[in-house]
């Protein structure tokens, strides 16, 4: 028994079931004869070369139809048909024609309606293919058809160049922008057409007007589609001309609706209820005063298209000033993102996620994001001034305003976005932006963009899945660059800042402020000048960076910091992208450059640290255990303890860079890095909120340093078996109140094993203790931690390790006052948990008296603190704006606190902490301190810890002393969120004194 008829033409891709049987009847002996139903085979070799070409259209079913249409027509107009025959002598036609007919049925249509029209694909008697370029050969169509008039001609010549198009672009004969500008060439002509006949129906003695047709849109950049309104503009040469000019323009559209497509006039000035024709005259007159930014947008896309060439090149040239100029505009940028905005939200929720043209990451995410760059960046930038989308986005990558794979991406996504658009469209002849949901009309959209099945996925899932890819890829970018916040930083700066010749840059250099423009000059040439591609992007870049170096005290360090870091990263391919591209790293770099040298002299010795300057979540402090583990993990690496604390400062150093730009940000409004908005919906903060928790975050990064360092002295220095060592954290580090400036204030405890001599543990000890200093003392490239034991019982003549009984012993025979004071601040920092845990204990009863103190001890603290004053204040400083021993400063609130821990704390837990400001609030709980000197006190001791960590961050160096004058007063201002050095000179005064006075009322109390 036979496989039955349809089962064998299903090969060929014919549908099966009833379909088969219908492809069976056309093709059999009783249709087009191609096909022997007994024998289950081609009729001969030129219908199996034909069924080949029938089975790649992108509907085999529809091309057979239609062709066996077109035949049944030629037979009724009583001719031999003449189609088949040549099907089977041109490889070239066959190809051609059976393409149409399987892509569009509108085309179909056309053919069997006009039999002959399809010798139009027929291969040239030079073995080229037709000409597909968008000419009307008004001749041919008026060959090919019996109608007769100039309008019908044209109506026929115009589908006869569109299925030459369509031929070409369907066998790969032409790619997309090939495709597009046909298209676009050809509503070229269509309107040049037009504007004849309309031009030769005027009135017999009606003078010819001088009027223009300006393409806008999709067809003014030569990316028009294959059913789409025409935008145009009408322009007039003079007032003479308007009469006549408006009868020709409204003829015109009439003619092209019944050849071709609408004309759509609605981009002119005052859109449909404007005139439709005006003069050059009266379109500046509107665009110079009425304009709004996205008509300035829409002029992006002006090209002359017919009519009066020259008029409307004029026309184009007079404007193009004022486009060039529309994003300097103080809302241009947001007009153009809210308009972006509107258009989605007018797409129906039923289509939104089919839209490809409208719809997120579809055709005008990707148009909108080129034309805003165009618009803020082609001021300066005269390659970027084109007008279809393509060419404008190889200018962007091309001049470095988007980064080449981002620009890569883009180009892919337009491609295929409108591949998948002509195909919609070509299919029906309809215009339509729309995904259809229909599983045939999916699996047809599949075949005709070339895609088939694979083993486990269907071709309807391939175009899904690519379809996503693009989709998410293009939403993505068009968020980036639309949005990007160096946009409205570029578009703030005057078309002539964004050249940067030389006498404009000096010009403007004296403008902003800076000291020496001749020395900003040198660096701006350095930096810009040549032809690279990275020259390119720092000319982009600069204009904004400026003026933000011009916002700081210093413009010239700014600048001079950013061409150090520049010059060490220039050539490496992240650098400028990141700069470029990567939300407000731009400013967020030129704030921290132009604020503090700190980390300007940090980012120079790691300027690839400047990536942290991309997401909030890289400026946000790691945990102390994150820490910890990664500085340990790094110091393992290396056998060698030199390369082991080597990785750990480096280490140390990016986590510096964080916290230091995190601080130098936290007042910077917009580039202040914030917390990830919380689960209940509450306000974001800044990622280092105030002093207290940089000190924290600062004494969480010099722990786990001490304890990678500790874990290589370890192993340098190994000891005997179950020696017991830890670090105890004595002064800012054991108060968690680290600055940037803070040595690292440690006592050494070891606890040597049972049976051990006591000598040799020690000695053990000792030489750790000595191995881990010497490792953190080294020079290298970062800022150091230099670990200070001096206050250890009897300081530098004591000796540099203890064990744990030894403290015990001295603790209960020698201490002194000072010393319950110092240990008020102990805390573990590194080692053995259990034997920091035990030092604690040992030192509770010593820092927390359980009686409190003696009125000798009292007055001794007293005594101690007036000495301090008088003899460690430096000379020449003025104690009113010192900040550590100034009057109400540092030194001051905490020895009040103090005071009031070594009296109550033994009879009062809630005191028992380490942290100046957590045992002042426990004081005022306890009603030791009045509310409003705890108020004071904690205000004045915030304030002078803000302005230390401010000017260590301002200078590069260590300094307690606030200026009262100059430019470093200015930067500490400036870094604290103030406006006026003299109003926050007199604040700080106003604190400190009144900090002073509540300390005085602490430490008068009665005993």
């Amino acid at each position: 028994m036979t496989r039955p008829t349809r089962g064998r033409l299903a090969r060929y891709g014919f549908a099966e079931g009833d379909g088969g049987a219908r492809a069976a009847d056309l093709l059999g002996p009783d249709g087009l004869g191609l096909w022997r139903t007994e024998e289950q085979e081609p009729a001969d070799e030129a219908a199996g070369e034909l069924l080949a070409a029938l089975s790649r259209a992108a509907d085999p079913d529809l091309a057979l139809r239609q062709l066996h249409r077109l035949v049944e027509a030629e037979r009724r107009t009583g001719e031999k048909p003449g189609v088949l025959d040549a099907l089977a002598a041109d490889p070239g036609l066959r190809r051609r024609l059976i393409a149409v007919l399987g892509a569009s049925s509108a085309l179909g249509d056309h053919l069997v309606a006009n039999p002959r029209q399809w010798t139009v694909l027929a291969t040239e008697p030079d073995g080229l293919a037709p000409r597909a370029d968008g000419r009307l050969d008004l001749a041919a169509a008026a060959r090919l058809t019996a109608a007769t008039g100039p309008i019908p001609v044209l109506r026929q010549a115009y589908r006869l160049a569109l299925l030459r198009i369509a031929a070409a672009d369907l066998t790969g004969g032409r790619g997309l922008e090939q495709t597009m500008a046909a298209l676009s060439g050809l509503a070229d002509a269509t309107l040049a057409a037009a504007h004849d006949i309309a031009v030769d129906e005027l009135p017999e003695g009606t003078p010819r007007p001088r009027l223009a047709v300006v393409a806008m849109g999709k067809c003014g950049g030569d990316e028009l589609n294959y059913v789409s309104d025409v935008d145009v503009i009408f322009v007039a040469a003079t007032d003479e001309d308007l009469a006549a000019a408006t009868q020709v323009a409204t003829r015109l559209i009439h003619v092209c609706g019944l050849v071709a497509w609408p004309v759509d006039a609605a981009l002119r000035p005052e859109g449909n209820r404007g005139p439709l024709v005006r003069t050059l005259a009266s379109h500046l007159a509107y665009y110079r005063r009425w304009a709004r930014t996205w008509e300035f947008q829409a002029l992006l896309k002006a090209r002359p298209a017919a009519g009066d060439l020259a008029l409307a090149r004029e026309w184009i040239d007079a404007l193009a000033p004022l486009v060039w100029t529309a994003a300097e505009r103080p809302e241009a940028v947001e007009d153009v993102r809210a308009m972006r905005r509107k258009i989605i939200d007018h797409i129906p929720p039923k289509e939104l996620e089919r839209e490809i043209k409208r719809g997120p990451g579809g055709l005008r995410d990707i148009e909108f994001a080129v034309q805003l760059l165009q618009l803020v960046h082609g001021r300066g930038d005269e390659s970027l001034r084109a007008p279809g989308t393509i060419p404008a986005l190889r200018a962007l990558v091309a001049g470095g305003y988007v980064g080449r794979a981002d620009g890569e991406a883009l180009l892919r996504g337009y491609r295929f976005l409108r591949g998948v658009e002509h195909r919609l469209q070509l299919q029906g002849l309809r215009r339509t932006h729309t995904v259809p949901t229909e599983p045939d009309a999916l699996r047809w959209l599949a075949a005709a963009l070339g895609y088939a099945a694979t083993p486990g996925r269907s071709a309807v899932e391939e175009f899904r899945a690519e379809w996503v890819t693009h989709a998410t890829e293009v939403r993505r970018l068009h968020a980036k660059l639309l949005y990007r916040p160096l946009l409205e930083s570029v578009a703030r700066v005057p078309a002539e800042g964004l050249r940067l010749t030389p006498e404009a840059a000096r010009h403007r250099l004296e403008i902003l402020g800076f000291a020496d423009p001749a020395g900003a000059l040198r660096h701006l040439q350095a930096l810009t000048g040549g032809v690279s591609r990275t020259a390119a992007i720092q000319r982009t870049l600069l204009p904004v960076l400026l003026s933000e170096f011009a916002d700081a005290p210093e413009p010239d360090r700014g600048l001079l910091n950013y061409r150090q870091v520049s010059d060490k990263l220039g050539s490496t391919p992240w650098y400028l992208r990141l700069l470029r591209d990567s939300g407000p790293v731009a400013r967020r770099l030129a704030r921290v450059l132009s604020s503090s040298r700190y980390t300007a002299d940090l980012l120079a010795r790691e300027p690839e640290a400047l990536r942290l300057l991309a997401e909030d979540t890289e400026l946000t402090p790691r945990p102390r255990e994150v820490l910890a583990e990664g500085f340990t993990a790094a110091a393992a690496r290396h056998a060698d303890p030199v390369e082991a604390t080597r990785a750990v400062r480096a280490l140390r150093r990016r986590e510096l860079v964080r916290l230091a730009c995190a601080d130098v940000l936290s007042r910077a409004g917009a580039l202040a890095p914030l917390t990830p908005r919380t689960a209940d919906g509450g306000g974001r903060l800044p990622t280092l909120a105030d002093v207290s928790a940089v000190g924290v975050a600062l004494s969480d990064v010099a722990d786990a340093t001490l304890a990678a360092a500790l874990r290589t002295a370890r192993a340098a220095q190994p000891g005997p078996p179950g020696l017991r060592f830890a670090v105890i954290g004595m002064g800012r580090l054991g108060g968690r109140e680290s600055n940037y400036l803070s040595d690292a204030d440690v006592l050494f405890v070891y606890d040597p094993p049972p049976g051990a001599d006591e000598r040799a543990a020690g000695a053990a000890a000792h030489a750790i203790a000595e191995e881990l200093r010497r490792l953190l003392s080294a020079p290298a490239p970062d800022p150091p931690l230099g670990v200070d034991a001096d206050l250890r019982p009897e300081g530098r003549q004591g000796p540099l390790v203890r064990s744990l009984a030894a403290y015990a012993q001295y603790y209960a025979r020698w201490s002194k006052v000072w010393e319950a004071q110092a240990l008020l601040r102990a805390r573990f920092v590194c080692g053995d948990a259990d034997l920091g845990a035990e030092f604690e204990a040992l030192v509770d009863p010593v820092r927390y008296p359980a009686d409190g103190l003696t009125r000798e001890q009292v007055v001794e603290i007293r005594r101690i603190k007036a000495r301090v004053e008088t003899e460690r204040l430096p000379r020449g400083a003025d104690p009113a704006t010192h900040t550590k021993l100034g009057r109400g400063g540092l030194a001051d609130v905490e020895w009040a606190v103090q005071l009031l821990q070594l009296r109550h704390a033994g009879r009062l837990p809630a005191l028992r902490g380490t942290r100046t400001l957590d045992a002042l609030a426990a004081a005022r709980d306890a009603g030791l301190v009045d509310p409003e000197d705890a108020v004071e006190m904690a205000a004045g001791w915030t304030l002078a810890a803000q302005v230390r960590n401010a000017l260590m961050l301002v200078r590069g160096r260590a300094g307690d002393q606030l200026p009262r004058h100059g430019v470093e007063l200015a930067g500490v201002v400036r870094l604290l969120g103030g406006d006026d050095p003299g109003e926050f000179l007199d604040e700080y005064l106003r604190a400190g004194r009144r900090s002073r006075a509540a300390m005085e009322r602490v430490l008068d109390a009665p005993a």
